[in-house]
């Protein structure tokens, strides 16, 4: 008769494995949350790029179709540049003409933009106003005339280019975003 030799495992054997599957799952795991996070963040800035481009492109494309009386005027808050163009356009918030303006204002140590609409005749009560881009660091605009760029615009004339920056906090670093317009309507074709 032959004896079968059944050799199992020792129970040092079986601790061995269960502490090298134990490191291998806490790395795994480790790796899995830390990919995660870094995925969130940058999900989380993609999303606040595209609110500012958004901005801008919407920017654009009214200052492009104002109708007249361009105003811009350079503030500062807090040593941060925070202009405010104010223009006549259609909006799609009101029909017909609209007095449109862009500013900013601090509300707990954050600069917001805004965006305003109202009819050109009417006074504050069909006022329409909205937070555009939260936790901005600088809004500006400047005006190109002749070789030069200016801050403050108020003449009846339409300015021949504009540009509008917009400067963002994504995570440690500031990121600054622009658009230049040129008007379509009173300019040469």
């Amino acid at each position: 008769m032959k004896t079968i030799n059944r050799k199992g495992l020792t129970l040092i054997e079986v601790l061995v494995t269960l502490a090298i599957l134990s490191i291998i799952l806490t790395a795994l795991y480790s790796t899995f949350f830390i990919s995660q996070r870094a995925v969130a963040g940058v999900d989380e800035s993609l999303l606040r790029l595209h609110e500012v481009r958004t901005a801008l492109d919407i920017m654009r494309r009214e200052i492009e179709s104002a109708k007249s009386g361009i105003q811009i005027k350079d503030r500062d808050i807090y040593g941060r540049q925070a202009s405010q163009i104010t223009f006549t356009a259609f909006s799609s918030l009101m029909p017909g003409l609209s007095k449109i303006s862009y500013y900013v204002e601090e509300k707990d140590g954050n600069l917001i933009l805004f965006k305003k609409v109202t009819h050109p005749l009417a006074e504050e009560e069909n006022t329409m106003e909205a937070e555009i881009v939260e936790n901005i660091e600088e809004f500006s605009i400047q005006v190109r005339d002749k070789e030069r760029w200016l801050g403050v615009w108020n003449r009846p004339e339409m300015p021949e280019e504009l540009k509008i920056t917009v400067t963002v906090p994504l995570r440690n670093k500031s990121i600054t975003l622009f658009e230049t317009v040129r008007p379509m309507i009173g300019s040469k074709i």
